[in-house]
């Protein structure tokens, strides 16, 4: 193993044509310089450099050597980029893409990171639409999927998992009780899909058995406060995630409609385009995400809607 100051001595001297002008650009002595490379040669057991009192010259495996001496020197430089990247304070703007349903949560836990990261600005752009990170320039892409995206290029850190539920308000159940699986597509139903004059819900039960309910919705909204406010004013049944129903269901607004019932676990992560180069505030939020996101999500899995069957609740 060679001593990286010696290939550092050594690469100087050949970039400067010469020992005093390599002397001269690192502030070493010439002396030193000379007693090392001298040294690098004996233990290489060639020699590197042809030496006169007029000239200096670089032999053929000196000259490859030293072309392999500046590639490992760069290297060691980026390596040494990459830990002060890493010790930099964050700083500067992170534009983040978040699903809509996810805007509570990111409300509930972006303020501890703005305040421990005063030098981090963040831009949010609200959407349920795949973003192209790089066209649009976003750094970080929360996203809530079947399955991971098929971009090879995309990295992909996962959060965790969602499902979406059955809810309705409990005076929708007073009139409209007891609802069973075959009943539901005979009650009024809201839909999360823009301008549909049909909707079909995929549900799975504990067992694994999966069913299709196919319905006309008397309400149908991409916007999840809409639908959140109608369930909860009596217009109809939804299925909609557990990050949305999680405060009905704590205040007692919204009760589970076959709480055996839901659809399958979607994953919920964050992509981004590359791990090399990223930006400490980059990275930062998405550590932060890393660790708050799944705790607010595990509060919202406490409490719906897992119901004994003997509850007061539709079955």
């Amino acid at each position: 193993m060679q001593d990286l100051n010696d290939l550092a001595l050594y690469a100087a001297v050949v970039r400067h044509k010469g020992f005093t002008a390599a002397a001269k650009a690192l502030s070493v002595p010439k002396s030193k310089i000379s007693k090392r490379i001298a040294a690098l040669e004996d233990q290489l057991g060639v020699r590197l450099i042809e030496r006169s009192t007029r000239k200096l010259a670089v032999t053929d495996v000196g000259q490859s050597f030293y072309e392999r001496c500046e590639a490992v020197l760069s290297d060691v430089q980026s390596a040494e980029a990459v830990v002060a990247m890493a010790k930099a304070a964050p700083a500067g703007v992170v534009r983040l893409s978040v699903p809509p349903g996810f805007a509570p949560m990111i409300a509930d836990i972006l303020p501890a990171f703005m305040t421990r990261h005063p030098q981090v600005r963040v831009s949010i752009l609200m959407t349920n639409r795949p973003v192209d990170l790089i066209e649009e320039r976003i750094d970080v892409a929360l996203r809530v999927r079947d399955g991971y995206d098929g971009d090879q290029s995309l990295i992909v850190r996962r959060f965790g998992a969602t499902r979406r539920y059955l809810a309705a308000s409990p005076r929708f159940l007073e009139r409209h009780g007891p609802i069973t699986l075959d009943r539901l597509a005979e009650v009024p139903t809201l839909s999360m899909e823009e301008n549909t004059a049909r909707t079909v819900w995929t549900l799975v039960n504990d067992d694994g058995e999966t069913r299709e309910v196919v319905s006309t919705p008397v309400l149908s909204a991409a916007d999840f406060g809409i639908l959140e406010r109608a369930t909860i004013e009596g217009v109809g049944v939804a299925l909609l995630p557990d990050i949305i129903f999680e405060r009905g269901f704590r205040a007692g607004l919204l009760s589970p409609v076959l709480p055996g019932w839901s659809s399958a676990e979607a994953s919920v992560h964050a992509v981004f385009t590359s791990r090399h180069g990223m930006l400490p505030a980059v990275r930062a939020l998405i550590d932060h995400l890393a660790v708050h996101l799944p705790r607010s999500m595990q509060r919202c899995q406490e409490v719906v809607p897992h119901a004994p069957a003997e509850a007061n609740w539709s079955i």
